[in-house]
């Protein structure tokens, strides 16, 4: 069924044959929130081509990680048994992508599945078994979520309802979840909004759901992001803290070393051939 082979015996190989193929785990993303109509998957990865969608949708169904049913009359996608193990891959990479998560760009949206599975895997439950039952409700650009936290039991929904602190916030909330921004900062800065209830309920909140940054990540990303263009007719400048020959970052840039302390093997940058 895999439109890639890699000619590998492998368990790793084979799970990337099954939902390596791109949008594959994010329409897995969406459907360990819960089953979901076709149009459902489409409105919520807005980008994906239709029929893309629909490829991946059968490729996925093939390999037995999900299956139409029907539902209130309709026809729903659903993760089958064998599916839904995939979700502590889905929570681990979502934490290990956050530590490299930056500023969102222009055209990158929030949608209330992907919000869902960020506060999945920002939850902690050994913390909030030692707090007290509480309710939030989050208005997340245009995700509105109820989030209920009773012990260690995480329960999100969509929509409004009672709540022990109503809050809005944009993805700087980001900052709250890793830690670098005091809840009491971001409700005085803006970042977040309290729209009713308990503002001192933000620190609990920022207690029960945490993931670590990864500042040397981050600042590495911000200055490849910054950095000069490279001038006309000449090779791109190399930055600080560019790496030479032996990986240390301590001696001047060679030619051909540019793949070197960076995993890319005999100076070699490896570049996607696909989009």
């Amino acid at each position: 069924m895999a439109a890639r082979d890699y000619g590998q015996y492998d368990g790793i190989a084979q799970a990337l044959e099954l939902v390596g193929e791109r949008w594959a785990l994010l329409i897995v993303r969406d459907l360990l929130v819960g089953p979901r109509r076709y149009g459902e998957l489409a409105a919520g990865l807005p980008r994906i081509p239709s029929n893309i969608l629909a490829t991946r949708l059968k490729e996925l169904q093939a390999a037995g990680v999900l299956r139409r049913v029907p539902h209130s009359r309709v026809l729903v996608y659903e993760l089958t048994a064998y599916g839904r193990e995939l979700e502590p891959v889905v929570l681990a990479l979502g934490a290990w992508g956050f530590k490299a998560l930056g500023d969102p760009r222009e055209e990158q949206i929030v949608t209330p599945d992907s919000m869902t599975m960020a506060l999945r895997t920002a939850f902690r439950p050994q913390v909030a078994a030692d707090l007290p039952a509480t309710a939030y409700a989050a208005r997340l650009g245009p995700a509105e979520l109820l989030i209920r936290v009773d012990g260690s039991t995480l329960d999100v929904t969509r929509g409004d309802g009672p709540a022990d602190l109503a809050f809005a916030a944009g993805p700087a909330l980001r900052r709250v979840i890793s830690g670098e921004l005091a809840p009491e900062r971001a409700i005085a800065t803006g970042v977040v909004e309290v729209l009713r209830g308990r503002g001192e309920l933000l620190g609990r909140f920022a207690s029960t759901f945490h993931l670590a940054a990864q500042p040397g990540r981050l600042h590495l990303l911000r200055a490849v992001r910054q950095a000069p263009p490279p001038p006309a007719g000449g090779p791109p400048p190399r930055p600080a803290w560019s790496p030479d020959a032996r990986g240390t970052g301590t001696g001047p840039a060679r030619p051909g070393d540019a793949g070197q302390g960076c995993g890319a093997p005999d100076g070699q940058v490896r570049r996607s051939a696909r989009a």
